[in-house]
């Protein structure tokens, strides 16, 4: 899948206590984890205010990323699958009783196929804590650090709340995502991580 391929500018944050920033500096990002947890979305159809709830799994590895999009009853309703080491990277998704949808670019393909922008390659890393400056690298983000950041895309970006239960492996809890589209209007996602295992 595509790295984290946004720039963002943090706004100032208040003061982060020495220790937060200490197991800032020693995390990594993870090629191969398995996340899942809940999602909420906001956003407009056809001049009417629209939202979604479900949950959703997030399955990384080296050569690619699959994620699948849950009901609140737990039916799928759209299985994502990016090849970044493909060249150009290959990006599918499956929706029941549609025909299976491919495109080069993970982020234009999702919006196509459900009608809301969700920015899956950029969630490759902003689900660890991690974004990606204007000169293309890596930046960590403080734990706990809640300061809203902007996206060169146009997403904004805020880190809610934070898992700090294991001290060794701090990582984001709450992400809460928004955004002003001309074709979904305001865009407002919610993401939930309720499960963190790295593989």
């Amino acid at each position: 899948m595509l790295a984290g391929c946004a720039a963002l500018v943090p706004t100032i944050s208040p003061a982060t206590p020495p220790a937060a920033k200490a197991g800032a500096l020693a995390r990594q990002p993870i090629d191969a984890i398995d996340l899942a947890g809940r999602l909420s979305v906001r956003y407009q159809k056809d001049g009417r205010n629209e939202a979604l709830h479900g949950s959703f799994t997030w399955t990384q590895r080296p050569d690619a990323t699959v994620v699948s999009l849950l009901s609140p009853l737990g039916q799928t309703l759209a299985v994502i699958t990016i090849k970044p080491t493909i060249a150009p990277t290959s990006a599918t998704i499956e929706q029941s009783g549609l025909a299976m949808r491919a495109a080069p670019d993970p982020n234009t393909l999702v919006a196509d196929a459900l009608g809301w922008p969700l920015p899956i390659a950029g969630l490759r890393d902003w689900l660890q804590g991690f974004t990606v400056d204007a000169r293309g690298s890596l930046q960590t983000v403080t734990v706990n650090d809640t300061a809203t950041m902007r996206t060169a895309d146009g997403w904004t970006l805020q880190y809610a709340a934070w898992d700090t239960t294991d001290t060794a492996s701090p990582h984001p809890k709450r992400i809460d995502l928004t955004r002003q589209t001309t074709e979904a209007g305001e865009v407002a996602i919610r993401l939930v991580i309720d499960e963190w295992q790295p593989r």
